[in-house]
């Protein structure tokens, strides 16, 4: 069984297994030589040749127990014939949305239109590299996908004034979003994958008054798909005000942290196993600090059952050598 298995089923506090969120990614040169040849982000993903060596560099570098595969949530908007493409320092931009022309996508056409992130999920799990590791695929849930499908962009500045205005649309929208969510989810499963992530990035812009609708029930309809595929399922709901909350509602099989939140009490209130947590800024710092944090988080987990990872993807700007001495503090602990 593979240590992120041996934590999630088998609740095991006696290892701690270590990935990082966009691991495979901008922090490592052998990525941005890739990345610098290949300028359209989308047409990157969907090059299984080269997403595949993309997932796997970090593998080569470090001793991860899991690689996710590199890819994006808005796949799923590009699947369904939305306009999708990545302004460099700017972020995703999405076309206008077009709930006629979305109603309209049959799954032959979705899965035709992005295979090519299966074909790479195929190649990683059958690499000998993963060999008693995981290979994680992943989507976005479904209130993350909606917001970048209505809002065309990330909602860092804020959402659209209008953004909950035409309910008509957001009911059809969230309708649409989980059926290819749970389509998109088995072709991964299908193609290796055997765990899979749901992120929920924008979780923390809801008040608590639509948190069932928008968040609580779309997702737990979606966790409860993947587990009837016999494939764990961590969350990663962040900034969600109530980490407690959502757990007791959703029941994912394990549940990522973001670093606002404070881990001793998440490790009081929520029994399941836990992930993530450290503050990404951690590693542009030195190594004392680095080791400092690291083991706060070891030490309040020791008894729970723990995958090391960070609150927030990797930052670019982090040295691939604090990558790997942070690595060896959580095998060494």
């Amino acid at each position: 069984m593979t240590p992120l298995h041996e934590v999630i089923i088998n609740k095991n506090t006696n290892i701690n297994p270590i990935w990082i969120m966009r691991q495979a990614g901008r922090y490592l040169p052998e990525f941005r030589e890739v990345r610098s040849k290949n300028t359209d982000f989308i047409k990157l993903c969907l090059n299984p040749i080269l997403s595949t060596e993309i997932t796997l560099q970090p593998l080569k570098r470090f001793d991860f127990d899991a690689a996710i595969i590199f890819s994006d949530i808005l796949m799923l908007p590009y699947g369904l014939d939305q306009n999708v493409e990545f302004k460099k320092n700017f972020g995703p931009i999405l076309g206008q949305l077009d709930l006629n022309k979305i109603s309209k996508v049959k799954e032959i056409d979705f899965v035709e239109k992005i295979k090519q992130v299966y074909e790479a999920i195929k190649n990683v799990s059958n690499n000998d590299i993963l060999k008693n590791k995981n290979t994680i695929g992943f989507v976005g849930a479904p209130w993350t996908i909606l917001v970048y499908m209505i809002n065309q962009q990330s909602p860092k500045k804020q959402l659209k004034k209008d953004f909950f205005e035409n309910k008509d649309l957001i009911n059809n929208v969230l309708l649409i979003i989980e059926k290819f969510l749970k389509i998109h989810i088995k072709n991964q499963i299908d193609s290796g994958a055997n765990l899979i992530q749901i992120f929920d990035s924008w979780a923390g812009l809801l008040e608590e008054k639509d948190l069932p609708y928008y968040i609580y029930n779309p997702t737990l309809n979606l966790v409860k798909f993947v587990q009837s595929l016999n494939t764990p399922v961590i969350c990663f709901p962040r900034n969600i005000k109530d980490y407690k909350k959502y757990c007791d509602f959703i029941k994912p099989d394990a549940i990522c942290i973001d670093y606002e939140v404070d881990p001793a009490k998440i490790e009081k209130e929520i029994s399941i196993p836990i992930q993530g947590g450290m503050d990404p800024k951690v590693l542009l710092t030195d190594k004392e600090n680095i080791k400092k944090e690291a083991t706060k988080y070891l030490d309040i987990f020791k008894d729970h059952p723990y995958i090391f990872n960070l609150g927030h993807g990797i930052l670019p700007e982090t040295n691939p050598e604090m990558v790997e001495y942070l690595v060896k503090i959580v095998k060494d602990y």
